[in-house]
């Protein structure tokens, strides 16, 4: 059995997936971490479930009878600030990056190790080394990020960030002006190691420009550095 680190914290999750056997397998290693799983074979119990019970997490199938997954997933955003990752078709790009445009925090493609869903779901879940400092506020003009209570405000007015989109703003923001790769970003707010698909931070790039920058298509703030990565101007 997998040791959960001090770091890592045991949670109620939700497993949504038509496939019984799908089900069974992330269960039975999400539950070696000590986690509670919720299981829903279509969308509309999955609703209930999320309603009731609250959980912590989400693990999204997007093929689902019925109530589909990114129609649950845009359901999911409108209701509940919980990290949500999907499970996907190899090959189905276009469902991935919807998935992450409406606020999926990570995707993982069929067939998958269900080593690798337990891992990503303890870096999920995991503090983020992002947000270590939570005593810390910080203000560049009208943006403020107020790490305590997990805040973004613009002008006095609340952003609505996802998980991740949080994580990511306050490690940069809290890193100004250093240049960060896409392979660092990935390993420091998601965890994950530098062969890890990066288009799921180029799509939580976009969404937070479209939410903290004035004008996305020139960001004053975060910025792009052409064959190096990303970095926060402040």
């Amino acid at each position: 059995m997998a040791a959960v680190g001090e770091n890592e914290r045991m949670a109620r999750v939700l497993v949504v997936d038509d496939e019984p056997i799908v089900r069974d397998v992330v269960a039975r290693y999400l539950e070696r971490d000590g986690h509670t799983i919720l299981q829903a074979s279509d969308g509309e119990t999955a609703r209930e479930l999320l309603e009731r019970e609250r959980p912590a997490l989400v693990v999204l199938d997007v093929m689902l009878p019925g109530l589909d997954g990114l129609t649950l997933m845009r359901w999911i955003r409108s209701r509940f600030d919980l990290p949500v990752i999907m499970l996907t078709a190899r090959g189905e790009e276009s469902d991935r990056i919807i998935g992450l445009e409406l606020g999926a925090d990570d995707y993982v493609t069929k067939p998958f190790s269900p080593r690798e869903l337990a891992a990503r779901v303890r870096t999920v879940l995991r503090r983020s080394p992002a947000v270590e400092r939570a005593s810390e506020r910080l203000e560049f003009g009208t943006l403020a990020i107020d790490a305590a209570n997990r805040e973004v405000t613009c002008e006095g007015n609340s952003l609505r960030l996802t998980s991740k989109e949080f994580d990511l703003l306050w490690f940069l923001a809290s890193h100004p002006n250093r240049v960060f790769s896409r392979e660092q970003l990935m390993g420091r707010v998601w965890g994950y190691a530098a062969a890890v698909d990066t288009g799921t931070l180029t799509v939580h790039v976009r969404r937070l420009r479209e939410k903290v920058e004035a004008d996305p298509s020139r960001p004053r703030h975060l910025e792009t550095v052409w064959g190096a990565g990303y970095r926060w101007r402040p």
